[in-house]
């Protein structure tokens, strides 16, 4: 069955390539350029990653993914 879930895009300031949120759980919050890496998880964890890196110097961005479950 497929389900869509959500990984979060960020754009750092002065950077030439997007990077995925890795782990939220640590303070700074850690990236991967990999999306196979990054954090798979459900729209409402998204939106809160979402609104705690809008005050910082990175550019969010929400990405839906397909997942075979």
């Amino acid at each position: 069955m497929n389900y869509t879930r959500f990984v979060v895009k960020v754009s750092r300031v002065g950077a030439s390539s997007a990077e995925y949120v890795r782990r939220i759980d640590r303070k700074p919050i850690q990236t991967t350029p990999e999306l196979g890496l990054a954090l798979v998880m459900g729209k409402v964890i998204a939106t809160e990653v979402l609104e705690s890196l809008g005050k910082s110097r990175w550019t969010p961005e929400m990405v839906a993914v397909r997942v075979n479950e």
